[in-house]
Order: C-alpha cells, then structure tokens, then sequence
C-alpha cells in the first residue's frame, strides 16, 4: 500500500484502485463485509441481487481507498497489538502514523481461521465500525429502491471517486 501512494500521482486513481484490488481482495472478505453493511435485508435479497451488491460494494470499497491513497509524506503503519475475541475473530490494532499529524488508530476485525484471516470490519479511532456506519445508510437506500438502487448509487459513488 506504501508504494501505491508513494506512486500516487503517476498512477492516477483508476492506477491506484489497479494496484490496490487484489491485495485488497486477498485481505478482505468483501462479500462478508457487503453482508455485514447491507444487515438484515440480505437475508431477503435473492441471489442475483446479493451479487449485484457484493460486486458494486467491492468496487465502492477499493475505489475509496484507492482515492484516499492519493499521495506519501512519509506515513506508515504500525501494528500496536492483537487480540483474541470470544467470537473467534481477532482484533488487530494498528495505526497510521502521520508524521505532521496525530497518528490514526485503525482497527481491523478479522474473521477466519489457521489457513486464511480476513478483514471483516474496520474501526476508526479504535471504535467506529465503518460498516455499522454505513448500515443506516444502506437501510435507507434499499428502503427507498431496493437493491438497484443500492447497486446504483454504489456504482455511482465509485464513478466518482476514480474520476469519471
């Protein structure tokens, strides 16, 4: 990731979400993440519309930090610690260190087991689940117009971010 923003400028946004998808797909568990996000309605969602959003999230969530990877001032990550959760899962806590700046505490919920970790949920500041955050969100978006219309404003979102 350090390198993508090391490069960002050259690489531009559609470079950097390039780079960045398959570690991404690799550390995260995108499909849980969309099922996390999306909450009880996936429940009732058929089959073709839970692909729809898994693709459009997956899109959506690369796209954001492709767009946030927008350049290097000397950052880098630091893992403070990890711990053991009574789920199964495990908590990674590490931060963004800023060197003109106060560092950024990133938390990151992992779901797995021996063979193979992913992210499930990140936590800003230590506490702030990003998907909670985007559930009421979502709630609202689906209520509204189902989930086309989730697919649509994630699809738009994503235009956004890479510049077109």
């Amino acid at each position: 990731m350090l390198d993508t923003m090391r490069n960002a400028r050259a690489l531009g946004p559609r470079g950097r979400e390039r780079r960045l998808r398959p570690a991404m797909q690799a550390a995260f568990d995108l499909p849980a993440m969309t099922r996390i996000a999306v909450g009880p309605p996936w429940t009732g969602l058929p089959e073709g519309e839970r692909q729809a959003l898994v693709s459009a999230f997956s899109d959506w969530v690369v796209a954001t930090y492709a767009n946030r990877f927008d350049g290097y001032a000397g950052e880098s990550f630091t893992t403070e610690g990890e711990s053991a959760l009574k789920t199964g899962d495990r908590m990674v806590r590490t931060q963004l260190v800023r060197p003109n700046d106060t560092p950024v505490q990133l938390n990151y919920l992992l779901r797995g087991g021996e063979s193979r970790w992913r992210v499930v949920d990140i936590y800003l500041s230590g506490t702030i689940s990003e998907l909670a955050s985007r559930r009421a969100e979502f709630t609202a978006l689906l209520r509204d117009g189902g989930a086309e219309r989730l697919v649509a404003e994630l699809r738009r979102r994503t235009g956004t971010l890479l510049g077109g």
